[in-house]
């Protein structure tokens, strides 16, 4: 007969020996194998502990960024919306009022931005679309959760916060150490 990767071999069904129906053999190659594994490198990361290296081309969390004055960068062009492939951005566009230029960079700006966080890819195709750098994927893994309205995230959850009046926030964002103080893990 005839095969395809001349690899198939016949299966010997002779009546085993005295020696190896005492499945010695078979348990010290086993045991071999053991030993061999437990002294090389373990393969896992004690999590708590130490933290995994991120690839240099991770994606995680969705980051809306702001300029060097503080305000959003988004204009609501709806072209990382547009270049989803699974569709995951939502966003509605608003007029900027006069008193609202210390917020908002152009006279458009996004009053509701949302990404369904269950349906994103975290392929980059919102942070390559964007023509103002507003949105970028951090090193942050999407936290997980048992409700799925908490992987709906609004504008409010992904905006970066303001580098000149909130220091402190901005560089734990950024993922920087920052002193803290004990009320912060109680608050």
């Amino acid at each position: 007969m005839q095969t395809l990767t001349n690899r198939s071999e016949n299966v010997d069904r002779s009546p085993m020996t005295f020696v190896e129906s005492l499945y010695l053999p078979a348990i010290v190659k086993g045991m071999g194998i053991t030993l061999k594994h437990f002294f090389k490198k373990p393969a896992t990361y004690s999590y708590p502990e130490v933290k995994r290296p991120f690839s240099p081309v991770f994606r995680g969390l969705h980051v809306l960024n702001r300029d060097e004055e503080g305000r959003e960068r988004c204009t609501a062009c709806g072209l990382c919306a547009l270049a989803c492939p699974a569709e995951a951005i939502t966003m509605e566009a608003a007029e900027r009022l006069p008193e609202e230029e210390n917020l908002y960079r152009e006279e458009k700006y996004a009053a509701k931005y949302e990404i369904n966080m269950l349906r994103c890819i975290f392929c980059g195709m919102c942070e390559e679309a964007c023509p103002k750098d507003a949105i970028y994927l951090s090193e942050t893994f999407t936290p997980s959760d048992y409700a799925r309205k908490k992987f709906i995230y609004a504008k409010e959850d992904m905006l970066i916060p303001n580098k000149n009046t909130e220091k402190e926030d901005y560089e734990k964002a950024l993922g920087k150490d920052v002193p803290t103080t004990a009320s912060a893990f109680f608050d």
